[in-house]
């Protein structure tokens, strides 16, 4: 996946999905290169992992634009109300190269779900309804926050810093 800049004018939809774009890209750049055994070594007490992190960001790309825009119900998720940190538990047979197609596939889902709607139109979630508007805002947020811990943890695996 290619890291574009958000764009510093255009509508308000070229700009949040600009900068949502942006961040997306930015977890590939900061998961890639990293041996399955690195993306899943824990260097904090929680289960919080490279792989466990790409994981999470694909199970709410799901969630949001799936689940409460599109209104499915069986959607595919690796947390449950019996493990709500399923996504976070990782087995040796796990590949972080595996988790980041499937993210590319949560993403390519995504957007062909906000192609459907317009900014304010709304969706029903367990906080009521919400707009198109404040599902970009609200994973810009989600996915900037996680790039945080995964700059963090790639700078304790191997050194590497930066954008």
């Amino acid at each position: 996946m290619t890291r574009t800049d958000p764009p510093h004018h255009g509508s308000e939809r070229e700009i949040l999905e600009g900068f949502l774009e942006y961040q997306r890209s930015t977890v590939f750049i900061k998961a890639r290169g990293l041996s399955d055994a690195d993306a899943a070594k824990r260097l904090l007490p929680s289960l919080t992992t490279v792989t466990g992190l790409v994981r999470h960001l694909t199970d709410v790309e799901r969630y949001w634009f799936r689940e409460v825009l599109l209104g499915e119900s069986d959607v595919p998720f690796r947390h449950s109300e019996e493990d709500p940190d399923g996504e976070f538990r990782i087995t040796g047979t796990d590949s972080i190269e595996g988790e980041l197609t499937e993210y590319a596939s949560a993403l390519d889902e995504a957007r062909q779900s906000a192609a459907l709607f317009q900014l304010d139109d709304r969706a029903r979630d367990i906080r009521g309804q919400i707009s198109l508007r404040w599902v970009l805002v609200h994973m810009i947020e989600e996915t900037a926050r996680h790039l945080g811990h995964l700059d963090i943890l790639r700078e304790l695996l191997d050194g590497e810093t930066g954008e």
